[in-house]
């Protein structure tokens, strides 16, 4: 009696659940929607200054800068701290998605904007 009970319930419980799906696919999500890119930032030796690199996930030359440049100078910028940076890439559209540390304080936010 008390398997007959057992299987009833087991096979009640998963027809109610029946319709509950816990992933998606990907044709049910919205990617495409954003583009992402990846902030880099590295102290910068006996400063208080961050150097902060940008990773569009573009395929790079060896030797080619990615670091974030001013627009008149053609220089690297330098900023005063992530959150420097944060705020200057808020400006052009770029939204906070994401941020780790790894050990050598090499700080990585990731962001997001519209396409």
């Amino acid at each position: 009696m008390k398997k007959i009970i057992l299987v009833v319930l087991l096979i009640a419980s998963t027809s109610l659940f029946s319709g509950i799906h816990a992933q998606t696919t990907a044709d049910s999500t919205n990617t495409g929607k954003f583009v992402y890119c990846e902030l880099i930032g590295i102290p910068k030796l006996l400063s208080t200054n961050v150097s902060v690199y940008v990773d569009y996930g573009e395929q790079t030359k060896i030797f080619q800068d990615s670091g974030m440049k001013d627009e008149q100078t053609r220089k690297l910028r330098s900023f005063n701290s992530m959150i420097d940076a944060l705020n200057y890439m808020a400006e052009n559209g770029w939204e906070f998605v994401h941020a780790y540390i790894v050990p050598q304080y090499i700080y990585h936010w990731v962001l997001k904007k519209k396409k």
